[in-house]
């Protein structure tokens, strides 16, 4: 079901849009809490490091593709607010064009220099073997992420957020029994976990399709939506790879600070494991409200509506900024005892170490209410250079911390790598965003 959000309280259209994504993102995130939780209490410390100690490259590669298909949303709502139906399900076909030869592209590189991936992540021999298959797996699920993300991305550029939501629901329900019979049954070990998080993206994927030819009228591709058009990919291009860029030039920065990290040795590597798990967990909201937020923005753009962009953007970041207080201060006073999900109460050096990263975490939490908000509000509006520049400044704060921190003060640089990024980046795209509405503003009042 398909809705506008360019009429009637834009903070209360921005909660409802922002509630079916923030509980399936929580979805999401709890089946790689299960991931995790299962590969560390069942098969030990080193197994949940082997699953860890690629993250950053996941986030890079998988951030690419995700952002792609968030950025490949954005001209679609706009041409949904703007009523131009034909133009919009034309964009549809294009940006699923230009999906499936990312897909094609992106696996087989990353599948053929996986081992090559792990020995530049510094990946310890120890847990090698393991962080190999589980990569491995992930990498040739790409074009299931890609299927899911792209079509989720397009529903909710037409206002409709339950509907991923419902199926992501059921995959993560999925995911758990996989994980149970692929890693307690088959002892599969860290593929297993791999093979059951791919299978459950599939279904959701699938389930989105099937629900968006046969349900989704306003989003049924005809015959003459079916052609290729310059203008379109052009447009789609120009906001879905600045995004996808975005996300991974953020990661490079991520691989350098868990580089360093890993080269610490396999106790760091759990610990931050678990705690990164806690992290993109308490992640989500932000996520849900910054997505509602730039959809909201966008469809209102293309209504001509530059009030109503003004007020969303008080109103989002009023709400991200205070769930960042709260959610900051359960990292600060509750981080170790939650990471006791991953690890058993007798790996005390890998709790300390995880209760650490998150309670230095906890203090700057709320950095990324304004962080996430004013980017994909910027991006939102059209201006993904500009959003692309905020991912640059975060990854040069953490390669600046890694490489020249790291060999003096440890571990304590690591817990504070990502908060100097954030940090960083808000000092560039808080003004950026209210430089790109005005701008929107002043080109709406000349047509």
């Amino acid at each position: 079901m398909s809705t506008s959000m360019t009429k009637g309280n834009p903070l209360k259209l921005m909660l409802q849009f922002a509630l079916p994504l923030l509980i399936g993102n929580l979805l999401q995130q709890t089946y790689n809490i299960i991931d995790a939780a299962i590969v560390g209490q069942i098969l030990g410390a080193k197994a949940l490091a082997s699953v860890g100690a690629s993250s950053s490259v996941q986030f890079l590669v998988l951030g690419f593709c995700m952002g792609c298909c968030t950025g490949f949303g954005v001209p679609v709502a706009k041409y949904f607010g703007a009523e131009k139906l034909d133009t919009m399900r034309n964009y549809v076909f294009n940006g699923a064009v230009i999906t499936v030869v990312i897909a094609a592209v992106v696996t087989s590189t990353c599948a053929i220099l996986c081992p090559q991936i792990l020995h530049i992540l510094s990946v310890p021999e120890d847990i090698f073997d393991g962080a190999y298959s589980y990569l491995l797996i992930i990498f040739l699920g790409i074009p299931f992420t890609l299927l899911y993300n792209y079509l989720s991305s397009i529903l909710r550029s037409v206002g409709d957020s339950r509907t991923p939501f419902m199926f992501l629901a059921f995959s993560a329900v999925l995911n758990i029994f996989l994980d149970l019979f692929c890693i307690v049954i088959l002892k599969w070990g860290c593929a297993g976990a791999a093979i059951a998080t791919i299978t459950a993206q599939a279904t959701s994927g699938i389930l989105c399709l099937v629900y968006m030819f046969r349900k989704v009228k306003v989003l049924r591709i005809k015959k003459t939506d079916m052609e290729v058009k310059g203008r379109a990919v052009k447009e789609l291009l120009a906001m879905g790879l600045p995004t996808g860029l975005q996300f991974s030039i953020t990661a490079i920065g991520s691989m350098v600070m868990q580089s360093a990290n890993n080269g610490l040795g396999s106790v760091c590597v759990s610990g931050f494991t678990a705690a990164m798990r806690i992290k993109q967990f308490a992640m989500c909201p932000f996520d849900a409200i910054a997505t509602a937020a730039s959809v909201f923005c966008s469809q209102n753009l293309g209504a001509g509506q530059p009030d109503r962009i003004k007020q969303g953007l008080r109103q989002s970041l009023m709400v991200g900024v205070g769930y960042g207080i709260v959610s900051g201060l359960v990292l600060i006073f509750a981080g170790r005892t939650l990471s006791m999900i991953f690890v058993s109460k007798s790996a005390v050096d890998v709790l300390n170490a995880s209760g650490k990263y998150l309670r230095c975490l906890g203090f700057f939490y709320w950095s990324l209410g304004i962080l996430n908000v004013c980017r994909m509000v910027t991006q939102g509006l059209g201006y993904s250079g500009r959003a692309v520049f905020s991912g640059v400044t975060e990854m040069i704060a953490r390669i600046v911390v890694s490489v020249g921190f790291v060999g003096t003060y440890g571990y304590t640089a690591i817990c504070f790598a990502d908060q100097t990024a954030w940090i960083t980046a808000c000092c560039y795209i808080a003004p950026t965003c209210l430089y790109c509405i005005r701008k929107s503003t002043k080109l709406l009042e000349r047509v």
